[in-house]
C-alpha cells in the first residue's frame, strides 16, 4: 500500500460551504445577485487587450525576472507611490498575487517550528501559506505590534480584505521597528491600494510599507505585493508583482527559475501597459465608487450597519447592529433575497457576526440587489 499521498494540514476550502446558499439565491425569480467573490466583471481596458494581442507571437520562453521594460514600469509605479527605489533586482512579476501569498514563506525558508503572523480578520491564504511551509500561523492585531510574540514572518494587508482598514504611516512605522528589533521579515499585500474611498487616503493615497517615510529609505527585510486584477480587471491574466529587498528576492527568484514559475511573455507586455497608464485605473475606481454608494445606502436602509473604518478596497464589511444575526444567518437572509454574500467566519474569528459584500457585480446587478434590500429589509 503506497504511503502517498500524505495530505497537508489544510482546512476545507471555505467557498464550498456557500453552495446551498447559492442554490437558494438562484431560485429568486429575478435572478441571483452575486456579491460574494471579489472577481472583476468589467471589461479589460482596450489598450491592455491590444498589448496582449501585439505580443501574442511569443515562441520562446519568458524570463522569470521579467523584461527590462516591465521591471522599469514596476519601478515607476513604485515611485508614484513614494516607495523606495529597490532597483531592477528588487522587482519581479508573479503569476497573480495569490501564488506569491501562498508560496513566499516557503520560498523564503520558513519551516516547521517557525511562526507566521497575519491580521485577525484577513484573507485565508495568509494562514494557508504558513501551513504549506509547515509553520505555525497566528492571527494578531496588525495595529499593535507591542502585543506580538516572536515570529519569523509577518503578513500585512492594507487596505484589508475583508474589512477595508488602512494602516497609517505611524502604524506601518511601528511594524517596521518591531520587525527590525525581532529580525523578522514583513510582507505587505497591497493589492487594493488603488481603491481609496475616505480621507486622508483619497487625497494622499494609501501608504505603502515601502514608503520612504515608513522604512527610512531602507527596504531591508521588506516586500510589497501588488496585483493588477483589481485596478485593471486583469484577474484572468494572472498579473501581479513583488517589490522589495533585493537580498530577500534573490533566493525567491532562484527557486522560481528552477521550478519554471514565470509570467507568460504576452502578459508581461500587457502588465507594462497597465502599469504605465493611470487613466483607466481612475476610471475603474469611479465605477466602483458609484456601486459602493448604492450599496452603502441599501445596507443602511435594510437595517444593517457597515464598518465605518472601511476606507478602501472592494468590499463592505457589514453586521447586524443588535447582534441578533450571526454570519451564517445573515448569509441566509441575503440568500432569501437572491443575493450571495460571504460570511465573516471565512476571515477568522474576528469576522464572527459580519458578512462581506463585494462591489464586483455589474451596475444592473448592484442596482437590483439594492432594490431588493430596500424593499425587504433584513432588520425591520
Amino acid at each position: 500500500m503506497s504511503v502517498l499521498p500524505r495530505p497537508l494540514d489544510l482546512p476545507s476550502f471555505p467557498w464550498d460551504q456557500l453552495t446551498p446558499y447559492r442554490k437558494r439565491a438562484a431560485e429568486h425569480p429575478a435572478g441571483v445577485c452575486d456579491l460574494s467573490i471579489g472577481t472583476p466583471v468589467d471589461p479589460t481596458p482596450a489598450l491592455i487587450q491590444d498589448a496582449l494581442r501585439e505580443h501574442a507571437d511569443a515562441p520562446g520562453y519568458p524570463t522569470v525576472i521579467g523584461t527590462p521594460e516591465l521591471r522599469h514600469a514596476i519601478l515607476a509605479w513604485g515611485k508614484r507611490r513614494n516607495m523606495v527605489d529597490v532597483g531592477l533586482q528588487g522587482v519581479v512579476p508573479s503569476i497573480g498575487s495569490k501564488e506569491a501569498v501562498a508560496w513566499l514563506p516557503f520560498l523564503l525558508g520558513v519551516r516547521p517550528g517557525d511562526t507566521v503572523l497575519f491580521p485577525q480578520a484577513s484573507y485565508p491564504t495568509y494562514d494557508i501559506s504558513a501551513r504549506l511551509a509547515g509553520a505555525t500561523p497566528l492571527p494578531v492585531d496588525p495595529t499593535d505590534p507591542s502585543s506580538w510574540p516572536d515570529a519569523q514572518l509577518v503578513w500585512l494587508n492594507s487596505p484589508g480584505n475583508p474589512d477595508g482598514h488602512v494602516l497609517t504611516l505611524d502604524e506601518l512605522r511601528a511594524v517596521v521597528q518591531w520587525a527590525r528589533s525581532h529580525d523578522a521579515v514583513v510582507i505587505s499585500d497591497e493589492c487594493y491600494s488603488a481603491l481609496a474611498w475616505e480621507e486622508p487616503f483619497l487625497s494622499e493615497g494609501v501608504p505603502s510599507l515601502l514608503d520612504e517615510r515608513v522604512c527610512d529609505g531602507d527596504p531591508r527585510s521588506l516586500i510589497v505585493l501588488y496585483s493588477l486584477s483589481k485596478q485593471s480587471n486583469l484577474a484572468g491574466y494572472r498579473a501581479a508583482l513583488m517589490y522589495g529587498d533585493p537580498e530577500l528576492l534573490a533566493p525567491v527568484i532562484e527557486v522560481r527559475k528552477h521550478s519554471g514559475m514565470m509570467v507568460p511573455a504576452p502578459v508581461q507586455a500587457a502588465m507594462r501597459v497597465a502599469l504605465e497608464d493611470t487613466e483607466h485605473v481612475e476610471a475603474q475606481r469611479q465605477v466602483y465608487a458609484r456601486r459602493r454608494e448604492i450599496l452603502i445606502d441599501a445596507i443602511a436602509r435594510t437595517g444593517l450597519e457597515r464598518d465605518k473604518d472601511s476606507a478602501a478596497g472592494l468590499y463592505l464589511w457589514v453586521r447586524d447592529p443588535r447582534g441578533d444575526f450571526d454570519s451564517w444567518q445573515l448569509v441566509d437572509a441575503f440568500a432569501q433575497r437572491g443575493i450571495v454574500v460571504a460570511p465573516g467566519d471565512f476571515y477568522g474569528e474576528a469576522g464572527a457576526g459580519f458578512v462581506r459584500v463585494a462591489l464586483t457585480a455589474t451596475d444592473e446587478r448592484v442596482a437590483e440587489a439594492a432594490s431588493r434590500l430596500i424593499a425587504q429589509p433584513i432588520r425591520a
